[in-house]
């Protein structure tokens, strides 16, 4: 009977343990609920107790009772031990059926790491020499640069300078201003007007930007500005006032100047986590984006990194690589993006991945995550976000 009484405590201590941690950390929720359930009247008896032989005159262990009952909780407190009686199959949950939800879900509180993080852990100590500087196009330049998400996964970070065709320079995603990179700048006329925060995770070397380049435009999403304000310790990260700041209620077409929009088409996702900000360069036909769509692995990030100081991944940074992949049917990141990144507004994200695909004409797809796009990329685009595109079935 002890032992009895201790297996029910435990599960009920278990459940009750997990139901009082925060919410904060969406996953948590969602692990209590897929946990197996199992009523009191479905526990067997230890077998020790089982096989017990009571005396010829004591009575059957079961409850004596005037009538049935039967508890709020499914408690049977008529049930007999003596009596076989059929079982119900315990509830199953919708994640049970999808285990691979849990993989994704769990992975959301993960971002919380960039807050608690200071810049300076996320910058290579020798950016020159580790950085691959490569032209697209005559007027389009890549700088990638090896970076670990959570300091386990090897995902790369990618900046892109783009001459518009007045001659003028915007960097999107800046990166380390290194020697290397003024040199490059230079070569294309050296005359930086405008400094692009493609979302409020890209903005770590805005300020270093903008001290070389004065004259130039900060632009960013909504809430990065406020964001960036209440950092006050971090010698990286400055307090420069943003030109243009385009949010959810922005009127559209979103519009930075004159010179700008005659060269670039420009889409905000507000549902996106990071609020991701997408642009097309339109006369070159490249789309340059940071987050919307990934493109692992950072092989050309890492080209420069001595292999015995490559990180080797383990098995959750495989995972999430792996749902971060365009290869074959994508179908990871086709679950990724529907369960996790589009869930605040799954109909508004459909809309404008819809809109970009049907009216923008691109070749080449510029991520900040892992390899660039240079060969059908809209037939790629059209691969990766089928279910937005078509409706989940």
């Amino acid at each position: 009977m002890r032992a009895i009484l201790a297996r029910r405590s435990f599960c009920s201590h278990h459940h009750t343990l997990l139901s009082a941690m925060p919410r904060i950390v969406p996953s948590l929720g969602y692990l209590r609920r897929s946990l197996p359930k199992r009523y009191l009247h479905q526990q067997q008896p230890p077998k020790a107790l089982s096989k017990l032989q009571l005396p010829s005159q004591s009575r059957p262990l079961s409850h004596q009772s005037h009538g049935q009952r039967q508890s709020r909780n499914n408690y049977n407190y008529n049930y007999n031990f003596n009596k076989p009686h059929r079982q119900h199959p315990a509830p199953v949950s919708s994640f049970s059926k999808k285990p691979w939800r849990k993989v994704y879900f769990a992975a959301i509180p993960i971002g919380l790491y960039f807050y608690l993080t200071m810049s300076s852990s996320l910058i290579p100590d020798n950016p020159d020499e580790v950085m691959v500087i490569r032209d697209l196009t005559p007027n389009v330049t890549i700088f990638s640069v090896p970076f670990l998400r959570f300091g386990k996964v090897p995902i790369g970070g990618r900046g892109t300078l783009v001459r518009l065709s007045s001659g003028s320079l915007a960097v999107f995603s800046p990166v380390a201003l290194t020697e290397a990179t003024k040199a490059k700048v230079a070569s294309l006329g050296g005359q930086v007007k405008y400094l692009v925060a493609t979302d409020i995770e890209h903005h770590i070397f805005l300020s270093d930007w903008k001290k070389a380049y004065p004259d130039a435009k900060l632009i960013g999403p909504e809430g990065l500005p406020e964001k960036r304000l209440r950092v006050k310790d971090d010698p990286k990260i400055g307090h420069e006032p943003f030109d243009v700041v385009i949010g959810k209620d922005t009127p559209k077409p979103y519009s930075i100047d004159g010179e700008f929009d005659r060269d670039f088409e420009v889409e905000y996702i507000a549902s996106h986590p990071n609020k991701e900000i997408v642009f097309l360069y339109k006369p070159d036909k490249v789309l340059i984006e940071a987050d919307l769509l990934f493109n692992l692995p950072a092989t050309e990030q890492y080209s420069r990194v001595p292999e015995e100081k490559k990180p080797k991944p383990g098995l959750l940074a495989g995972l999430f690589m792996g749902m971060n992949s365009t290869e074959g049917e994508a179908k990871g990141m086709k679950r990724f993006l529907w369960w996790v990144v589009s869930r605040a507004d799954r109909e508004g994200f459909n809309e404008i991945v819809r809109r970009m695909y049907r009216d923008w004409d691109f070749e080449v797809i510029v991520p900040c995550h892992g390899e660039v796009i240079e060969k059908g990329a809209k037939e790629v685009w059209g691969r990766v976000f089928e279910w937005h595109l078509e409706g989940k079935k």
